[in-house]
């Protein structure tokens, strides 16, 4: 990342749509399609990632992998301190540590480093922890990294402001929120629906929001377009304590019994 400092490149709008264009999807776009959407040539595009490139506005192109998915392992991000003057040093040290894939360096706070790391394991989980603090470095606290998003910067965007895909599936819960899981029943209204088409036709309610589906031996993560099935067990935000008429949809006519609160089992 830069210093900081403001001096350099000074972007234009052009360069302002490349670089959305590149954190929304680097792998699958080109630049015939950025030039389309600012009406330029593909070579102008070209020469203009080629100059943000050569003057450190973007550093390099990263895949993102679910480590999850790819062996099953876990990722942990621990959040450490150490002396505000060692703190670029200490980054260097970190990163040779077998399994840490992300160093963070802030700011201001006690906590003024971001580690994050891939284990098989808990056990591996806490060898990084020991090879931490060999480092002399404080772990504050640390937490298993369950879902990572990453979104392109608005402004940089188009003039309207909105992104290709909108984050109508996201809500901020207060007050009595709580996380249930309930199976669905074969002759649930959802059943056999997509998520979005629930939503259209109100058997989901505006409020509610499924975090996750498990389906088989497979979690799978919920989109718009995803088709809820009978005896999937579907892990929902629920607007209040009340779980009625939140769930109605999930249950079957006489069901009573597909409830449950994650982890009391």
């Amino acid at each position: 990342m830069g210093d900081g400092s403001g001096n350099g490149y000074r972007l234009d709008e052009i360069d302002r749509r490349i670089i959305y264009a590149l954190m929304a999807d680097a792998r699958n776009t080109s630049a015939p399609a950025i030039a389309e959407e600012v009406s330029v040539s593909g070579a102008t595009i070209r020469n203009r990632i080629a100059q943000l490139e050569e003057h450190g506005v973007i550093e390099g192109y990263h895949a993102t992998v679910d480590f999850e998915h790819a062996e099953g392992a876990l990722m942990n991000l621990f959040l450490c301190h150490v002396p505000f003057g060692e703190v670029e040093g200490a980054a260097r040290k970190i990163g040779t540590i077998p399994g840490v894939i992300n160093v963070r360096e802030l700011m201001g706070g006690r906590i003024n480093l971001h580690v994050l790391a891939v284990g098989t394991d808990t056990a591996d989980l806490r060898r990084v922890g020991r090879e931490l603090e060999k480092l002399d470095v404080e772990i504050e606290d640390e937490y298993l990294l369950q879902t990572e998003h990453d979104f392109p910067y608005a402004p940089y965007g188009p003039a309207d402001g909105r992104r290709r895909e909108p984050l109508a599936d996201y809500i901020s819960l207060t007050g009595g929120a709580e996380v249930v899981e309930v199976t669905v029943h074969e002759d649930a209204p959802i059943a056999g629906r997509t998520l979005e088409g629930a939503a259209r036709d109100d058997v989901l309610e505006d409020q509610t929001l499924v975090v996750a589906i498990e389906r088989d031996d497979a979690v799978i993560t919920p989109h718009g377009d995803t088709e809820i099935r009978p005896n999937d067990v579907v892990t929902v935000f629920s607007p209040s304590e009340s779980d009625e008429p939140t769930l109605r949809g999930f249950r079957g006519p006489d069901d009573e019994n597909s409830l449950r609160s994650p982890g009391l089992e």
